[in-house]
């Protein structure tokens, strides 16, 4: 495993780990299908640099309950956690986050770390999943921070990592489910 300091030497990593928000509001989970997924294709152009293709979505929709969409009052989409089940060549199966994301109204309450805190536990009960890792990108300090608080930890750095967005590099993150 590769140290920060090893990596990039003005990375500083916030230790204290403080939640952002007050108040945490109220937020229901529901499903990815058919009839959401234009919603949920608006909300990402909404938050992300990226568009995501067809592949992407064929890959979220197949993650079946690891992909998760998060209402505000039963009715509004306010955020989303797109996962992807990839098996290893050892056996077993690993959990790729690829986005997790919430409106700019609806961010530092709760909600992000609601919808990744369901996720994680759902895989710490599923005996297939032994890692869940994702991506960040380098310049990122808040996100690094809030997938640390998770146990999460930096793997690598991956330079050249993204095609269409400054810096191009990220960091990956990994986090191991110890059964005993």
């Amino acid at each position: 495993m590769a140290e920060v300091s090893d990596m990039d030497e003005n990375f500083e990593v916030n230790t204290t780990f403080e939640q952002k928000y007050t108040k945490k509001l109220p937020v229901t989970f529901g499903p990815l299908h058919e009839k959401v997924l234009q919603q949920l294709k608006a909300l990402n152009s909404s938050i992300f640099p990226v568009k995501y293709n067809d592949k992407f979505y064929v890959d979220v929709q197949n993650a079946g309950e690891y992909t998760k969409l998060a209402y505000f009052s039963g009715e509004i989409l306010v955020g989303a956690i797109c996962c992807r089940l990839e098996e290893k060549p050892e056996g077993g199966i690993k959990l790729y986050i690829m986005t997790i994301g919430v409106q700019a109204p609806y961010r530092c309450s709760g909600i992000g770390t609601s919808l990744l805190e369901s996720v994680l536990n759902q895989a710490a009960r599923d005996a297939r999943i032994d890692e869940a890792y994702l991506h960040v990108q380098t310049s990122n300090v808040d996100a690094l921070n809030f997938y640390q608080r998770f146990g999460f930890v930096i793997k690598d750095k991956i330079l050249n990592y993204y095609r269409k967005i400054e810096p191009p590099d990220c960091y990956l993150l990994a986090k191991s489910f110890i059964r005993g």
